[in-house]
């Protein structure tokens, strides 16, 4: 989560996001699920894709805003949305 140009700040790019994990766009093996979470360490928010055995499998950042505004989404998923 190194790459600071890639922060999602948008709702259109968390929908993006979470279409590409779905879908296996992103060449994760294993996904069982995506969450959001809070660094420890700095407070900074990110949305996580996680396997069965709750490893992190990758990981971005996301705003303050993104984080309050885009829980329903992470929780229920787009795949289906027209």
């Amino acid at each position: 989560m190194s790459d600071e140009q890639n922060i999602i700040d948008s709702l259109a790019k968390l929908e993006q996001f979470l279409l590409s994990v779905e879908n296996g766009g992103l060449g994760l093996v294993g996904v069982e699920g995506v969450g959001m979470a809070t660094n420890n360490s700095d407070g900074r928010h990110f949305v996580a894709v996680f396997d069965s055995h709750h490893k992190l499998l990758h990981a971005r950042w996301i705003t303050d805003e993104i984080f309050a505004t885009g829980k329903e989404m992470v929780r229920t998923g787009v795949k289906g949305k027209h």
